[in-house]
């Protein structure tokens, strides 16, 4: 119970536009709940109601920042632990030359033209993605760098010149075999607001060989997923699934009631 005195001081304060933070301050720790109980019937001028919300705004921008700080952290936090995890993945897949070629192929099955033509062509606006792709394809053949072509896709104000340098540093490919710019005609009048975009760099080497033995492989990929896959074994709770493809291969699944959930 409180005394009749401290319930009058606290309506005191809140008719001069006290919070109730600034009241709990001067009165003692309180329960919001009782304070709300007691402000009820309590009416403000318009000026301490902004005030008031004034207050509140502020507060609740500072506590947004904090929280989007922790999320940050948090985040960071969770990715480098992704980075440690997966960091011996990289000398696994690029120092052997057969892994090397299964993520050429993957890589080629996502991102590569399919178009049967005699030759590769795969395009991205992404270095990584393109530098990524020249060195497996550069590591797994005996690439004939004559057969590379370069083209850059941008948007209408953008310098050609640059660009062609900028992907000329990435690919390492002669700017003559480079292949003259192609500028989206629908950007015409219309800025570009990424500073940081450098189009889509196209690249083009012609073998058909290649480009046949990517394709196979990345069809043996699809097919020795899903529908050959079937169940051939149950014990102990685990259950064992194989499939009738070129490369033996044996995934196991928690047994439950569904068969859903993958074992790590």
């Amino acid at each position: 119970m409180y005394l009749k005195e401290t319930r009058i001081k606290v309506q005191e304060l809140r008719k001069r536009g006290r919070t109730f933070r600034e009241i709990r301050a001067v009165v003692g720790d309180i329960p919001k709940s009782t304070l709300s109980s007691w402000l009820r019937n309590t009416k403000l001028k318009h000026v301490h109601l902004v005030r008031i919300q004034r207050i509140k705004d502020k507060h609740l921008n500072r506590v947004r920042k904090l929280a989007l700080m922790a999320n940050r952290i948090k985040r960071e936090k969770y990715l480098n632990n992704l980075q440690k995890r997966n960091k011996g993945m990289a000398e696994l897949i690029l120092n052997n030359r057969k892994t090397s070629l299964l993520g050429l192929a993957i890589l080629y099955l996502g991102e590569g033209s399919k178009t049967p033509k005699g030759s590769l062509m795969l395009g991205n606006s992404n270095p990584g993605i393109i530098r990524l792709f020249l060195y497996l394809l550069r590591k797994c053949y005996a690439i004939d760098e004559k057969k590379f072509r370069c083209t850059v896709q941008c948007r209408s104000d953008q310098n050609s010149e640059e660009l062609q340098q900028y992907w000329l540093r990435i690919t390492k490919i002669p700017i003559n075999q480079f292949y003259q710019t192609r500028k989206d005609a629908r950007t015409i009048g219309r800025i570009t607001k990424k500073q940081d975009y450098h189009g889509v760099c196209r690249i083009d080497y012609f073998s058909a060989d290649i480009y046949n033995e990517l394709q196979v492989i990345g069809k043996i990929l699809i097919e020795s997923s899903g529908p050959l896959a079937h169940l051939v074994e149950r014990h102990n709770g685990i259950v064992e699934v194989t499939g009738s493809i070129p490369v033996r291969s044996t995934i196991y699944f928690e047994q439950s009631k569904n068969l859903s959930r993958p074992t790590e």
